[in-house]
């Protein structure tokens, strides 16, 4: 680390700015997660235009020039403003789009009404990923009238819906984004108290599976016993995918190993909510089963429901399974390889489909280098301890198309998130005295990067 690219004092003015700045970045924060901005085509989108705009607005005030931007998707929002000559550049994302909330009866208070509960605020949104948004903007407060950067920030509107126009965007737009280090907010740290940068993420695929063994549903008295039914030929079929002790048994996927961190299975049943009694799947380290090894999961099937039931040998049935890869796994060859999987293991000669339905590159940094060493000294000098590399087992499949796009550029990937956030859940919350923290590491980052000289 670079201790000496700040004094002391220089660092505990910045502090002290972003504490006098806090009342109002919160306050426009809370003013965010009020706009339903879901990016899901099933709810109304001119919210999410509302968002945009809201965001575009922020960034003006900080005397940034803004352009929203839309191709063929959600619309994003790209500012700009200049540094000193010669410094460095840094482009800072994060996404204004949301989840759908679900079920209001899950929320212990309004989605969509901001609401303070011992130290938390909660909302969606709160944090994944317009506290993203408004940590950039408070590391530009910080800075007012006297930026050590040049600073692009690039605010996505469809993050939460699969980024498709993503690639339209950096054809077209990706030279106003180019820069020295990329801070991508929207992942999480390791603990409260415990900063974290991340270093590792799971690619992903997604697929639909489908079971055919009748021309036509018929009587299970009269042909049972001796015609199979698709549900119970499905059901064998996803036992397939998994061996006695919960590994992934499809043939050929990558795996790695995980970092020694201090994660143990008590930490892992209560942040997860694995009831007692329920052992864990899989073999190796926990992290190493949550970052570094593929797992498979069942997330929606097509059968019919037990209150519509009847005594009928299924003709069809299918199932949506979720593929989580090592990060250095090429996710087109991981779905070939579960297609013949499931081609090779279909029961009693049942005729199977496999249906590509999404997929998206995992990220590995090689996390070295200038500009990691001062990220690292910045989140020590905003928590007094220095941070983890940690990876994260869920996918963020756009760093692929940064890392593609900008390959002389540091990725950064930090977050506001904590093993108690609950994104994409009911009662998504933000810790509010973490996120003070995350501000001021941004902002301590900003000035560090700013006082190494060239450019890189």
């Amino acid at each position: 680390m670079t201790d000496d690219a700040l004094t002391p004092d220089q660092i505990q003015q910045i502090r002290d700015r972003v504490a006098g700045l806090m009342p109002q970045v919160r306050a426009d924060l809370e003013q965010l997660v009020r706009i339903p901005s879901v990016s899901a085509s099933s709810f109304d989108q001119s919210q999410v235009a509302r968002s945009a705009e809201a965001v575009a607005e922020l960034l003006r005030r900080e005397g940034l020039d803004v352009d929203i931007v839309v191709e063929g998707g959600r619309p994003a929002v790209i500012g700009h403003i200049d540094g000193p000559e010669g410094a460095p550049t840094v482009t800072l994302y994060a996404h204004h789009d949301v989840q759908p909330p679900g079920d209001d009866a899950d929320w212990d208070s309004s989605p969509f009404e901001p609401t303070e509960r011992d130290g938390r605020l909660y909302g969606r949104g709160a944090a994944d990923d317009k506290a993203g948004v408004m940590a950039h903007v408070a590391a530009l407060r910080a800075h007012a009238g006297n930026l050590p950067v040049g600073v692009t920030v690039f605010v996505e509107g469809e993050e939460e819906f699969g980024s498709a126009s993503l690639p339209q965007i950096l054809e077209k737009h990706g030279h106003r984004l180019s820069a020295d280090a990329i801070v991508i907010a929207d992942s999480g740290n390791w603990a409260i108290g415990e900063p974290a940068l991340t270093t590792t993420l799971r690619g992903g695929v997604r697929a639909v599976v489908r079971v055919q063994t009748l021309d036509h549903s018929v009587h299970s008295g009269m042909y049972g016993g001796a015609a199979p039914d698709a549900v119970t030929a499905l059901i064998r079929l996803l036992a397939s995918l998994h061996d006695e002790d919960g590994n992934v048994a499809v043939k050929g996927l990558e795996e790695g190993t995980a970092a020694e961190l201090d994660y143990d299975e008590a930490r892992f049943r209560e942040e997860s909510g694995l009831l007692d009694g329920v052992d864990l799947i899989g073999t190796g380290s926990i992290l190493t089963r949550l970052w570094n090894k593929p797992s498979i999961t069942t997330i929606g099937m097509d059968v019919t429901s037990v209150d519509k039931a009847s005594n009928t040998l299924a003709a069809r049935a299918a199932a949506k399974v979720s593929m989580r890869l090592a990060p250095t796994q090429d996710p087109a060859a991981a779905f070939e390889l579960l297609e013949q999987h499931l081609l090779e293991h279909a029961p009693w000669g049942s005729k199977v489909t496999v249906e590509l339905e999404e997929h998206g590159s995992g990220f590995a940094a090689e996390a070295d280098g200038p500009i990691y060493d001062e990220a690292r000294a910045s989140f020590a000098d905003a928590w007094g301890t220095a941070p983890v590399d940690m990876g994260v087992g869920g996918s963020i499949p756009f760093i692929s198309d940064f890392v593609a796009r900008f390959p002389e550029a540091a990725i950064i990937v930090t977050g506001v998130e904590d093993p108690d956030t609950r994104a994409h859940g009911a009662n998504e919350s933000l810790h509010l005295g973490e996120f003070e923290k995350v501000c001021v590491a941004e902002a301590v980052l900003l000035a560090r990067l700013g006082a190494l000289r060239p450019a890189r």
